[in-house]
């Protein structure tokens, strides 16, 4: 298929730079596959639209404050930690990218200094600063997605805001650098009213470059994914079994959580801890998730072209173009959509 099947036009002030008031204040939209039917809904209605045996499984990654700012001969620079080679040495994203040559030194906040050791691809470098990955961190920001456009003071005047907000209440295991944002509208009270109900299972996958990595050939038949920590422990992968094998249906709380359960029923043999490099598009056979709640994506991108392949392509196109219509959040602090 070609990258541009999974294209749509998307008003500018459809995004949202801001998640909504409450996290369960925001709107939700449900689409009925086999229908094809729309309804509209706020996101606290969840638990009332939910069928009595309907289980959740979510991703409890914590995200790290993975971004830094600062400046390079006076000019301003970010990056996006992305890994920890030791000795003081991180592996990031950097923009612009050109000001990031050999040699070049970063500072930031704290007196961070960082010195530029290699270079690579698509403004990826390794850097070694004066101290060490969680120091670094200590001065960093939430790794928000670059349309969001939280820059300069506005930045630092949303840290605190940001860092709270660009979390789920339910995540445990740090290490992400982008949230898995449909866990984003779970407020502590919409969580425990489904946990007197039904079960809320927890997985993890770490999220990394790999969920935000743009296509760039237009066949997506071509696209790699990169690779992605995932962690279902036997218990939980037993009691996935046994909930679907008494006629439960699995929710899978963000694409992040799909391609964790779908890569694990994949494997040659089960275990707990395992990389995925899964491009899911349409075509593939759905073995475990039956529902999914996830928000409304960027366009050609795996995301949602993941969605695509659960929804249908046409079905997922006509409910985003009534998304538009209704004027729906767009994007990581968006609105979101539950597709049965």
């Amino acid at each position: 298929m070609k990258l541009s099947d999974f294209d749509f036009a998307l008003p500018r002030e459809r995004i949202a730079r801001f998640p909504a008031e409450r996290r369960d204040g925001s709107r939700l939209m449900r689409l009925d596959r086999r229908r094809g039917s729309v309804s509209h809904h706020r996101f606290d209605e969840l638990p009332g639209l939910l069928a009595d045996r309907d289980f959740l499984v979510v991703n409890d990654s914590r995200v790290i404050p993975a971004r830094l700012l600062g400046a390079i001969g006076g000019r301003a620079a970010e990056m996006l930690v992305i890994g920890d080679l030791g000795d003081g040495r991180l592996e990031v994203l950097c923009r612009p990218a050109a000001r990031f040559r050999l040699g070049a030194v970063f500072s930031g906040e704290g007196g961070l200094r960082g010195e530029v050791l290699a270079g690579g691809q698509r403004g990826r470098r390794v850097l070694r600063f004066d101290r060490s990955c969680d120091e670094v961190l200590a001065h960093g920001y939430a790794p928000l997605p670059p349309y969001i456009q939280r820059r300069g003071e506005e930045a630092v005047a949303r840290r605190g805001f940001d860092l709270e907000r660009y979390q789920t209440v339910y995540a445990r295991q740090p290490g992400s650098i982008a949230a898995p944002t449909a866990g984003l509208h779970f407020s502590p009270e919409v969580l425990a009213r489904l946990r007197r109900e039904r079960p809320v299972l927890r997985i993890t996958l770490t999220v990394g470059e790999a969920t935000f990595q743009a296509i760039t050939a237009e066949e997506i038949e071509r696209h790699r994914m990169g690779s992605e920590h995932v962690r279902i422990p036997s218990a939980t992968a037993g009691r996935i079994a046994a909930l679907k094998g008494a006629g439960g249906r699995l929710l899978a709380v963000g694409t992040t959580t799909v391609r964790a359960l779908e890569s694990y029923a994949l494997l040659p043999e089960p275990r707990d801890d395992f990389h995925s490099e899964l491009f899911i598009r349409p075509g593939f056979r759905f073995l475990l998730v039956d529902a999914l709640l996830t928000n409304f994506h960027l366009p050609k991108s795996t995301l949602f072209i993941l969605v695509a392949a659960f929804a249908g392509l046409e079905r997922l196109q006509k409910a985003y173009r009534e998304a538009i219509e209704e004027k729906y959040r767009f994007f990581s602090y968006g609105d979101a959509m539950l597709i049965i």
